[in-house]
């Protein structure tokens, strides 16, 4: 019978660069005296994130929140836009703070990502837009979504919070669609804090998302658009620019770790492992999701619980679906969302870290199996 470990094993851990990396480029700031508003950190950063990217459309946010609610807002999207119920709040609560009205509809199956079917059945002469989501990192189906953009003249969008550096047929899925976001928040595989960018096909938007982060300004006497206050800070871009040249070692490592969840896992009766990507994609390894059927002996919820007992702390990761939401309860959903509910019910993500070790993922699925 396993053991409970010592010390609590979360979800998720931050990587920090060394100490003594950051104490050097805090020196930097220090002597520059340039805390925010475009210092020579953040410009140095954002050159970088354009190679990283391969596009010099590239801008950079306090947050992914923000960077989301802005690049909506830049695109002038109004109406009605097809989005995801299996996704972080974040998503749909940027279309809110942009007036707009989310339309739900259903996911695949083993990918987590939006139906290209059920999006077009859900056109209106309202819809204007579509924001798809690289759930766990597992790309969207580009292609059929962007037919379906293509025919019915709608903007594509992508929440790309999970996807920092997939790449599909070698190429970062930042060139997908009209706009991405990704995060940087800390609880990412990849973060600078707290973070976000915008990527985005039309070079003719990168001036407005400067004003829009930055409250409107021109210079010092000009105020041309109503922006807020939205801009990535010298800390957070130096955090991010050390990160940036650990991130393979730290996909590496997670890679390692999920193929022995797998490995472990696909033994158990019950236990569900989402398919992996074809072989063109170059997964992340950013999440564990797995879902728990009706042939494992506990519910989801009790594997949840029982998993705390051993000091182990798992997340319904997403759960409830956002239609469930009191703010979003009310909203008309045509879909049945059959799918997405289901998924939503059974899924659990194990923990996955960078000092995560192999031993200690064996004694997590030990601890699954002691049921």
């Amino acid at each position: 019978m396993p053991t409970p470990f010592d010390k609590p094993i979360l979800v998720t851990r931050p990587f920090l660069p060394s100490l003594e990396e950051y104490q050097r480029g805090l020196r930097e700031i220090w002597d520059n005296a340039w805390l925010t508003n475009n210092g020579p950190v953040l410009q140095r950063y954002t050159r970088r994130l354009e190679s990283f990217f391969g596009t010099p459309n590239v801008c950079l946010f306090n947050n992914g929140t923000l960077a989301l609610q802005i690049g909506l807002q830049g695109l002038k999207i109004e109406g009605e836009v097809i989005t995801t119920p299996f996704t972080f709040v974040a998503t749909s609560h940027a279309l809110f703070w942009n007036r707009l009205t989310p339309v739900f509809v259903d996911i695949e199956p083993d990918t987590y990502t939006l139906d290209p079917a059920a999006v077009e059945a859900a056109i209106t002469p309202r819809t204007t837009a579509i924001l798809a989501v690289h759930v766990f990192g597992f790309p969207c189906r580009h292609a059929e979504l962007s037919a379906i953009a293509a025919r019915h003249g709608l903007k594509l969008i992508y929440d790309a919070a999970h996807a920092m550096g997939v790449t599909v047929d070698g190429r970062p899925i930042s060139h997908w669609g009209d706009l991405s976001m990704f995060s940087f928040h800390a609880t990412k595989l990849y973060h600078s804090i707290e973070g976000g960018a915008l990527t985005f096909a039309d070079s003719g938007l990168k001036k407005t998302f400067d004003y829009l982060k930055n409250f409107g300004f021109e210079n010092e006497t000009e105020v041309v658009i109503p922006g807020t206050n939205a801009k990535m800070n010298e800390f957070q871009a130096l955090m991010g620019l050390l990160v940036l040249d650990h991130l393979p070692a730290l996909i590496a490592r997670r890679r390692e770790i999920v193929a022995r969840y797998r490995e472990r896992l696909a033994a158990i009766p019950g236990i569900r492992l989402p398919p992996l990507p074809p072989s063109n994609v170059a997964w992340n390894h950013a999440y564990m999701p797995v879902e728990i059927l009706p042939e494992f002996p506990l519910c989801r919820d009790a594997l949840y619980e029982h998993l705390k007992t051993y000091n182990v702390f798992s997340r319904r990761y997403f759960y409830p679906l956002l239609t469930d939401f009191p703010c979003y309860r009310d909203l008309p959903c045509r879909d049945p969302l059959t799918v997405a509910r289901g998924v939503a019910d059974r899924i659990l993500t194990f923990p996955i870290y960078h000092e995560l070790a192999l031993d200690d993922v064996s004694r997590i699925c030990d601890c699954i199996a002691d049921r």
